[in-house]
């Protein structure tokens, strides 16, 4: 059973462009009136930030389309190279940041126009905050990885910013210069984190992980339900790429049911299946559960199965595996 095709993101990622453009040319302008070490940081972040969005676009283009005779599962793990390209940018930006702080602390430079430096940093904040809870909310519910890491790219970007104005709201009280760059240095740290869990999820996608656990439980308790009427399966194996799944499953039934009885007991497990599992792809095997060869295909889904609480069973007159 094929499922339907996602609906279009590619208008978010250009609203991100749009913003890391408005937010990239406050936070200079900020700079150039304080001259600070964590704006410019923070400046340098929506640089990134523009560069991760435009990506964002071409993948978001790229991963709804269609399946094709050289993509015949479609294009949904395209999302995964942008996920993974936006958390290498955001760990890039984290260094980008250390150094120039680093570099700030060796060579102390004054701070000037404070209160106005503020006033756009915050301005810049407010935009990427609203705008990231957009992201992240619409990626969230349509399983999109790269409109999800644009979103947490952006949020990180608000971190970076209510740092660097706590940092500049303490100098402007104590007149300790050292705090400017101290402040960097932790969000530079806190971003780092964003970094590693981007790539580390892009690269589970990319290596074919399975579906969230939550998920699988509810395929299990699909499947329970037809073994209590004397139906069996084995060969459960999911898959996600991007906002699409992937479900394929052996059914087990008496041998002489006909063809067409068959027919119409998998088109009502893939129809439960696609609707607990939105944006699937199912594929069903018919097996007779007297022939031998129906068994042998049980390893690689005992693990599976025992996490959604639906134990292997053995054919009539065999041993325990």
């Amino acid at each position: 059973m094929q499922t339907k095709r996602a609906p279009s993101l590619v208008r978010y990622a250009w609203l991100s462009v749009g913003v890391a453009v408005a937010t990239m040319a406050i936070k200079g302008i900020a700079f150039g009136l304080t001259r600070s070490v964590g704006i410019l940081s923070d400046a340098l972040e929506s640089v990134v930030n523009l560069t991760a969005a435009l990506l964002a676009v071409r993948v978001l283009r790229e991963s709804s389309k269609p399946p094709d005779k050289e993509h015949t599962f479609g294009h949904g793990k395209a999302e995964y190279f942008s996920s993974l390209f936006e958390g290498i940018l955001i760990g890039i930006a984290a260094v980008s940041i250390i150094v120039t702080a680093l570099n700030r602390l060796l060579k102390p430079e004054p701070i000037a126009n404070i209160p106005l430096g503020l006033a756009f940093a915050l301005g810049a904040s407010l935009l990427n905050f609203f705008v990231a809870g957009l992201l992240l909310r619409v990626g969230r519910e349509n399983r999109s990885i790269a409109l999800e890491a644009n979103g947490e790219h952006l949020m990180s970007d608000v971190w970076t910013s209510m740092g660097i104005l706590v940092g500049l709201g303490a100098f402007a009280i104590t007149n300790w210069q050292p705090l400017d760059s101290l402040i960097a240095l932790a969000v530079a740290v806190k971003i780092s984190r964003t970094s590693f869990q981007l790539i580390r999820r892009s690269v589970q996608g990319l290596m074919d992980s399975s579906l969230p656990e939550s998920q699988i439980q509810a395929i299990g308790a699909i499947l329970n339900r037809y073994r209590e009427q004397g139906i069996d399966f084995h060969a459960l194996r999911t898959r996600q790429a991007g906002a699409h799944s992937f479900v394929t499953v052996h059914v087990i039934t008496p041998g002489d049911w006909s063809v067409k009885r068959g027919h119409d007991l998998l088109e009502a497990i893939e129809g439960e299946i696609h609707d607990a599992v939105p944006l699937c792809t199912i594929f069903t095997h018919l097996e007779p559960r007297e022939d031998p060869r129906t068994w042998e295909d049980t390893e690689i889904e005992e693990g599976i199965l025992d996490s959604a609480e639906t134990k292997i069973k053995d054919p009539p007159g065999t041993e325990s595996r």
